[in-house]
């Protein structure tokens, strides 16, 4: 089993200027992921976790470190020195991310996001209507709210919307950050067997959970963040 991703000793801090103060997010983390396995992160608040994922998706900058992801396209390469053209693509084709929140492009239908998705991996128009359809139905968004714009969703159902439109692509490498944060218990479920599905399929993954009992057995390896820094990951 190969390597897919390694962070090596990465700083990361923000600055408060109003109140003239210095936060450390992030304070020598590191830590590997081979292909087709799931690191799972928990943490309080403010302990640093969403800022991984952003600086793994190139979002943030490092004060310092790297960030090494096997690349189908690019081969080896580093991810925080990576040229935006290159994380362009590989955001595009290679890794995912989903947010708690929905960015809502205006104009645009719930099925026209998700069938864009589609579209950016250079499926046909055809793949794209029946892969959107079937990925609104699996999350359970009601067929009358799949052509009208999701600025009136409820917060549920925009995430719901966002996982949809992330899983379609089948990514490498997905980056969840909350995927079940305002979900019910069968939408949870639902997430749950996108996610498995997804890894035996060869998706490696790292996701934010508070919800312990929903990473058991899914995560191969749990990291605890507290204060910046991250406890040595057991098995779930």
């Amino acid at each position: 089993m190969s390597q897919l991703l390694e962070v090596k000793s990465l700083y990361k801090s923000f600055t408060i200027h109003h109140l003239a103060n210095n936060i450390q997010a992030l304070n020598d983390i590191s830590f590997t992921l081979d292909e087709g396995k799931f690191i799972g992160i928990v943490g309080k608040s403010g302990s640093g976790k969403s800022t991984i994922l952003k600086l793994i998706y190139r979002t943030y900058l490092p004060e310092r470190g790297e960030v090494i992801y096997n690349s189908e396209r690019f081969g080896s390469i580093d991810l925080m020195k990576a040229s935006e053209r290159e994380m362009i693509y590989l955001r595009q084709y290679e890794i995912g991310y989903v947010s708690q929140f929905l960015s809502v492009m205006p104009r645009t239908t719930a099925r026209e996001i998700v069938e864009q998705s589609v579209l950016e991996m250079g499926k046909s128009l055809d793949t794209a209507k029946v892969t959107a359809e079937e990925a609104l139905a699996h999350f359970d968004l009601d067929p009358e709210l799949w052509d009208n714009y999701p600025v009136t969703f409820s917060g549920g159902e925009k995430l719901r919307l966002n996982i949809a439109s992330a899983i379609v692509k089948k990514p490498r490498l997905l980056l969840l950050d909350e995927p079940t944060a305002s979900l019910d218990n069968d939408s949870k479920v639902k997430v749950r067997e996108v996610l498995e599905k997804l890894k035996k399929e060869g998706t490696t993954l790292i996701g934010i959970f508070h919800d312990l009992e929903f990473m058991e057995g899914l995560c191969d390896k749990v990291y605890d963040f507290h204060k910046g820094k991250c406890v040595e990951g057991i098995k779930v």
